[in-house]
């Protein structure tokens, strides 16, 4: 096995590749001289990425890629001032609903304010706007003078959410609902909802609303 001497920067193969008649130097002043090279500024730097040689270019347009324009896939932003107005049309589309709805007992309703397509989540209701309506018609009828109080109405993005009193009737203490309803393409889609017993005492002596 031949043992190849060890090189250095300073040994004369390594200045002899520098300077090989095989390695041209191209002068890059006008006086035919060569200046020093300097750092590349990171302007300099975009720059020549920008430069893309010819058959870079045409290299990345045969498979698909526009050097002009990246696809985009960010969703149009909505405005504070928009989103907070969608919000509001919601809330009060959610509590006109409530009122007519559970309060009037005014089943049609559901026509005007439920989608076609109604999620429940409440686990004695089945899913869908005919079998809300059937199950509080019975309700109704049960209870004619069933109210539900709105004491607070919070919106934001897509959700509505209510603090309700509930009663059967005037002389009923009732139940604290947190009722919370989903808004898309002005029609409720989603509803869920936390139920607990009005308390006869408290603790700390405050109210449950």
């Amino acid at each position: 096995m031949t043992t190849l001497p060890c090189l250095t920067a300073g040994s004369p193969a390594i200045m002899a590749t520098r300077h090989s008649p095989l390695r041209r130097r191209i002068p890059n002043r006008p006086d035919g001289h060569f200046m020093q090279s300097t750092p590349m500024s990171a302007f300099a730097k975009r720059k020549s990425i920008s430069m893309k040689p010819h058959w870079m270019i045409s290299g990345l347009a045969a498979l698909g890629f526009s050097l002009s324009a990246a696809p985009s896939y960010a969703v149009t932003p909505v405005s504070p001032a928009v989103a907070m107005q969608r919000a509001s049309s919601n809330k009060q589309l959610v509590i006109d609903f409530y009122n007519q709805f559970f309060n009037q007992h005014d089943l049609s309703a559901a026509d005007r304010y439920i989608g076609d397509r109604y999620i429940q989540h409440n686990p004695s209701v089945k899913d869908g706007k005919q079998a809300f309506v059937e199950a509080f018609t019975e309700r109704f009828k049960q209870a004619p003078e069933r109210r539900n109080t709105i004491n607070r109405a919070v919106a934001e993005g897509d959700l509505v959410v209510l603090h309700v009193h509930s009663t059967s009737d005037a002389k009923d203490r009732g139940r604290a609902l947190v009722d919370i309803f989903r808004v898309e393409n002005g029609k409720i889609v989603e509803h869920w909802d936390v139920i607990q017993p009005v308390p006869d005492t408290s603790a700390n002596g405050n109210s449950v609303f």
